[in-house]
């Protein structure tokens, strides 16, 4: 049985134009993966704490020496880790706020990039230890940025995942959102019918 993982990051939760092109693919997708399981992350409606020294301490501290906030720490990350191990699906909804990622999103990734867990170093390099998977980010912007130097998304998503092994990456994009109801509406029906295409 397939796994699949999805992570909203709108700030609207469900709302949002990603989110709804992210449930719009899960709910395609799971027409052709009946017997699939899908894990639902909102990001909005259940926020992650962002890294500090006391949780970077916890990761690093042997798991017998820890306190028992250390203890807490590590458990939370623990928990999306075995979450994200578990599928082999991932679906982000991704849309740009001041030119860059939610910080949800951006907490939620310093959340589950842990070395010698889902990533380690080795003689060659660093190596992902989350091989094997597929994600599909969909990403919603105002203005036109995709292919620009003003798109710092795309890059950095895409090297964060391969980062940890993930690198089969699909990008869907719906641009101009705040460019006129005319652009907002070609955006949306063109990423519609992408995702239908890649939701077999």
């Amino acid at each position: 049985m397939k796994t699949l993982l999805q992570i909203n990051s709108s700030i609207f939760s469900s709302g949002g134009q990603s989110s709804q092109l992210a449930d719009h693919f899960v709910a395609a997708w799971r027409s052709h993966h009946r017997d699939a399981r899908v894990v639902f992350r909102d990001l909005a409606q259940t926020p992650l704490p962002h890294l500090d020294a006391q949780r970077v301490t916890a990761f690093f501290t042997a798991p017998e020496a820890r306190t028992p906030e250390q203890q807490a720490f590590a458990a939370e990350s623990d928990a999306l880790i075995d979450e994200i191990k578990q599928a082999e699906i991932l679906v982000i909804g991704l849309p740009m706020y001041n030119f860059g990622i939610p910080s949800t999103l951006k907490a939620y990734f310093d959340q589950i990039a842990r070395a010698g867990v889902t990533f380690r170093y080795t003689a060659n390099g660093p190596e992902g230890l989350l091989a094997g998977k597929k994600a599909y980010v969909f990403a919603t912007r105002g203005g036109l940025y995709a292919g620009t130097p003003l798109d710092s998304q795309t890059g950095y998503v895409r090297d964060f995942l391969g980062f940890l092994g993930i690198a089969d990456v699909e990008f869907v994009y719906a641009e101009g959102l705040n460019m006129g109801e005319a652009s907002k509406e070609a955006a949306l029906a063109e990423a519609q019918q992408r995702l239908a295409m890649l939701a077999v």
